[in-house]
């Protein structure tokens, strides 16, 4: 299933090299794209879209269309199947070359930055004609497919963060119940730690933007923020940046030395061999936990982050739809996307799906006493989105920084700096890219 974990925040790194001349429509045409009263009619004559994304195999994915083609015979799509993590820069090569698919499942972290860039459709034309309810989004869903106030994409399916432990470690080391603090867990990850097992409390991941990525839920939860409000300075190194930064690259003397270099799915595998006694990821492990590691059903649960001193926050991330400006069949592609977007049709990706933790945008859905009851693992990552926050930022230049800030918290966690150096020097790198026009 989806990856959050690794995509969300490399799609935001492999997108930046779209650069200007990356082949979209003009901001004009891109905003008068739907134009028209009534609905958006269907094509009198069979068309055929393409549409890119790692999911066109899926059940749920199938079914969807399954129904798509009962309501409308003349749109056929075409999936065209790319890896997650490819996907960015495929469809980067493909804008710049002036194909790119009708419309696209992508990572909704890059959504913003192909917007910026005149690759998107503005979809408020689209929006204003149809029966479409904006307002049963969760809202930081909804912001991830907004750019400058519009609409260029709508969220499909998300997740938030959480902390999953192996519940046959902890009663073996006499926890009783999952951290709920910062100190808690620090002394969690220690009790678990023995090197002469080959057993730890926790893991890292070090590579970039895995190091960032999962660092900013301990950044927010002490209070800090990412950047000014403008989105032109770096604030990341404020002191509650310095503590926070300090304090989770210290958590490497509880993790394994072999795990850093992995990114966060492939050390799934050490938490399923029971190297690793804590794991924080988003609610796509549970689905592969039980999919791909069935001996260990009854052996782990999950449970919400530990809170720092402003309380609770854990990342939010998500997948979207969006339409290319370059699609010479922009009206059917929207139709598509529409279609998925509704609220039958997401349930069937979502709360149908057995074998997918993946959550559903829509509040309507989200709340839904059948998607707790289908899947009672999610319980914890729904009521986690009360204090979800997004690492979306709108800059174009945004990228950039969040590798270098990937790279210097990454240094740190090999012992080469402290967490407060990482963020210091990862900021003067970075303010001079924000500043640049």
């Amino acid at each position: 299933m989806v990856k959050h974990a690794v995509k969300w925040v490399l799609g935001t790194l492999l997108v930046a090299v779209v650069a200007a001349g990356c082949g979209g429509s003009s901001d004009d045409e891109s905003s008068s794209a739907g134009k028209g009263a009534g609905p958006v009619p269907d094509p009198t004559s069979p068309v055929t879209i393409r549409f890119a994304s790692w999911v066109g195999n899926e059940r749920g994915m199938k079914a969807i269309y399954k129904e798509f083609q009962k309501e409308h015979p003349n749109i056929k799509v075409k999936f065209e199947e790319i890896p997650s993590e490819e996907a960015s820069r495929k469809l980067t090569a493909q804008i710049a070359g002036g194909n790119p698919p009708d419309a696209a499942y992508m990572d909704a972290g890059t959504t913003a930055d192909f917007a910026s860039r005149g690759a998107l459709v503005n979809l408020d034309n689209y929006i204003d004609r149809s029966e479409y309810d904006q307002d049963d989004y969760v809202e930081a869903f909804k912001a991830s497919a907004m750019y400058e106030d519009s609409m260029y994409a709508l969220p499909f399916d998300g997740e938030s963060t959480g902390l999953f432990y192996r519940t046959d470690l902890f009663e073996a080391a006499g926890i009783a119940e999952p951290p709920k603090t910062w100190e808690e867990f620090e002394a969690t990850a220690a009790k678990l730690t023995d090197p002469s097992k080959r057993q730890y409390g926790f893991a890292l991941f070090a590579p970039s933007p895995e190091s960032a990525y999962y660092w900013y839920p301990w950044l927010w939860q002490n209070g800090g923020d990412l950047l000014t409000e403008d989105e032109k300075t770096p604030v990341f190194n404020s002191e509650e940046g310095k503590a926070a930064a300090d304090f989770y690259v210290g958590l490497a003397k509880y993790s394994p030395k072999d795990l850093l270099n992995s990114n966060s799915y492939d050390g799934r595998i050490g938490f399923a061999r029971g190297q690793v006694g804590m794991y924080v990821a988003g609610a796509w492990l549970a689905g592969v936990l039980s999919e791909e590691f069935p001996k260990i059903e009854g052996k782990w649960a999950t449970a919400p982050l530990p809170e720092g001193e402003a309380g609770c926050k854990t990342t939010i991330a998500g997948d979207n739809l969006a339409v290319f400006s370059a699609s010479k069949e922009k009206d059917a592609a929207w139709k598509w996307i529409e279609f998925m977007s509704r609220p039958a049709s997401m349930k069937i990706w979502t709360v149908d799906d057995p074998a997918s933790t993946i959550m559903p945008t829509r509040t309507s859905l989200l709340e839904s006493p059948e998607l707790k009851e289908n899947k009672p693992v999610l319980e914890g990552f729904i009521d986690a989105m009360d204090c979800g926050v997004t690492s979306l930022i709108n800059n174009p230049k945004w990228p950039r920084v969040e590798e270098i800030l990937s790279e210097q918290l990454g240094r740190a966690m090999y012992g080469e700096q402290s967490g407060a150096e990482a963020v210091d020097a990862a900021a003067s790198e970075s303010e001079p890219v924000l500043q640049r026009g």
